[in-house]
């Protein structure tokens, strides 16, 4: 434990904050990435307290998930040379936020073609995609401007993300027996439920 032993608080060794904001832009999502780290033992002074502080900001289009723009910066550093690698990220442009998305950023700015910072952000980017879209749909639910979060009982943003999801999955069951996302309960009930609520489908 650092610190002074007689406090019941440990006091980290070091922390690291991942933070993510989306901005909805009507035909677009603004993504704005912020990755700090930080060691509080040296907050008095003692030693370097603030390690790093970058963003990472993307334009994604909702319609195809392509990201348009990508901007980083770095606020801290510890090399004055590290800023140097910040416009290789613009190459996120063009990218679609999807299948093969992490690989593809591992590809392009892994090890010494980036800086490790900025790729985690960026590699970090595909699910707070999925989430700002979502959010914008259940934006348009709230408002009355749609029926729930998807058309019909498809969902290409949400199939084969996790296990819930998984192609002929619990959710795809559900779908079946009448559930829409962004509708009713939250969390969603159990299949069971929701099938003795809007009848079995399999015996209809």
């Amino acid at each position: 434990m650092i610190g002074n032993p007689s406090e019941n608080t440990p006091v980290p060794l070091h922390v690291r904050s991942i933070e993510y904001q989306a901005f909805d832009g009507e035909d677009d999502l603004s993504i704005v990435g912020r990755l700090r780290d930080t060691r509080p033992w040296a907050a008095d002074g003692t030693a370097i307290h603030h390690v790093h502080d970058m963003e990472l900001r993307v334009t994604v289009r909702v319609d195809d998930l392509i990201i348009t723009e990508s901007d980083a910066v770095m606020h801290v550093f510890p090399h004055a040379e590290c800023p140097g690698i910040i416009f290789a990220f613009r190459g996120l442009a063009g990218l679609q936020v999807g299948r093969g998305f992490t690989r593809e950023v591992q590809n392009l700015f892994g090890g010494p073609k980036g800086c490790s910072h900025l790729e985690h952000l960026a590699r970090s980017l595909g699910p707070v995609v999925i989430q700002a879209v979502t959010s914008k749909r259940a934006l348009a639910v709230a408002r009355g401007q749609s029926e729930d979060l998807i058309t019909g009982t498809n969902s290409p943003w949400a199939r084969n993300t996790c296990h819930i999801w998984a192609e002929g999955g619990v959710a795809d069951q559900k779908l079946a027996a009448g559930w829409r996302p962004g509708r009713g309960a939250y969390p969603s009930p159990t299949l069971e439920v929701i099938e003795a609520a809007h009848g079995d489908p399999t015996t209809r």
